[in-house]
């Protein structure tokens, strides 16, 4: 049996950009990346803390240090500049590999979005 459990999580980040114009995605500071062990193109869940909203879309990477986090195309109606979001993607694996799986969880600056 395989189940979904968390993998990687960034906890309470601010939205820096909405770009509705943008295909779609969300772009996210590639130290933040690296630090929750996320990878371009995979899916996420983004939590938006201001007013309740969830999506699922997929990373994009952001300029290295720019604490950018944007939501872009549909997405960018999900959240405003300035509202704190969490990310979370999710593995599948198997019941007795997920007991002690630990995943990739971090908390930035919710100010600055950088690594503290």
């Amino acid at each position: 049996m395989h189940i979904e459990i968390c993998k990687s999580k960034i906890h309470k980040v601010t939205v820096t950009e909405a770009n509705l114009q943008y295909v779609g995605s969300i772009t996210i500071d590639e130290d933040l990346m690296e630090a929750a062990n996320l990878i371009e193109n995979e899916k996420v869940q983004v939590v938006n803390i201001n007013n309740g909203e969830r999506l699922e879309t997929y990373v994009i990477k952001g300029e290295r240090g720019s604490g950018t986090i944007c939501l872009n195309g549909p997405a960018a109606r999900k959240a405003a500049v300035g509202d704190v979001v969490i990310i979370i993607s999710y593995a599948s694996m198997d019941f007795e590999e997920a007991k002690t799986f630990k995943p990739s969880i971090i908390f930035p600056d919710v100010e600055t979005n950088r690594l503290v």
